[in-house]
């Protein structure tokens, strides 16, 4: 049966434990975006021992390239791209401190071991809906590689942001666990 949790950023080890495949998650405080150009950089700073731009422990990143926002508002449309494009990065930051990705679509085997071994999780956020997720991001703020545009790093601060636990730390797939529950056999 599905839980509701309300998770404010950083998040922990504690934070991560609580949660299974198939939960629901109200995030809030600071998360951060990047998308494969700004994977490849971050993991080549971790190669080369260099500083990143955000601090990794319990961060949470958001696979998105939002749009310019409207007069007033700190962002556009911010609807979660497909997640696989950083599937070959993402266990290297896991392994690093971060606690989080948002996204959309099936992750690799590697992305799910990686969750499991080092308490980490992989959140699903509703494709189509990047206006409405646009709202409810508070503020925005570009912090490294402007120079990728919509694929920049930027931080946000979120209040009540919707996901889904899709892969949880213990090895659990909602994707394979749906197909499973509604497949039919001959």
């Amino acid at each position: 049966m599905s839980q509701v949790h309300y998770l404010t950023t950083p998040l922990t080890d504690e934070d991560i434990l609580n949660l299974k495949a198939g939960d629901i998650v109200y995030l809030s405080g600071t998360i951060f975006t990047a998308r494969d150009a700004a994977h490849k950089r971050l993991v080549d700073l971790i190669e080369n021992k260099q500083e990143l731009p955000f601090p990794l422990d319990g961060a949470v990143i958001y696979f998105v390239g939002p749009t310019p926002p409207k007069p007033g508002d700190p962002i556009g449309s911010a609807g979660p791209t497909t997640s696989y494009r950083m599937d070959s990065y993402s266990p290297t930051l896991i392994k690093h401190g971060l606690k989080g990705m948002i996204g959309k679509g099936k992750r690799n085997q590697d992305v799910k071991d990686a969750c499991k071994e080092h308490k980490a999780v992989y959140f699903g956020a509703t494709g189509g809906a990047g206006a409405l997720l646009g709202k409810l991001i508070k503020e925005a703020k570009v912090i490294a590689y402007e120079e990728l545009g919509p694929e920049a790093v930027r931080m946000l601060k979120v209040e009540n942001f919707p996901v889904t636990v899709i892969n949880d730390a213990y090895g659990n797939d909602l994707y394979e666990e749906g197909r499973k529950k509604y497949e039919v056999k001959d």
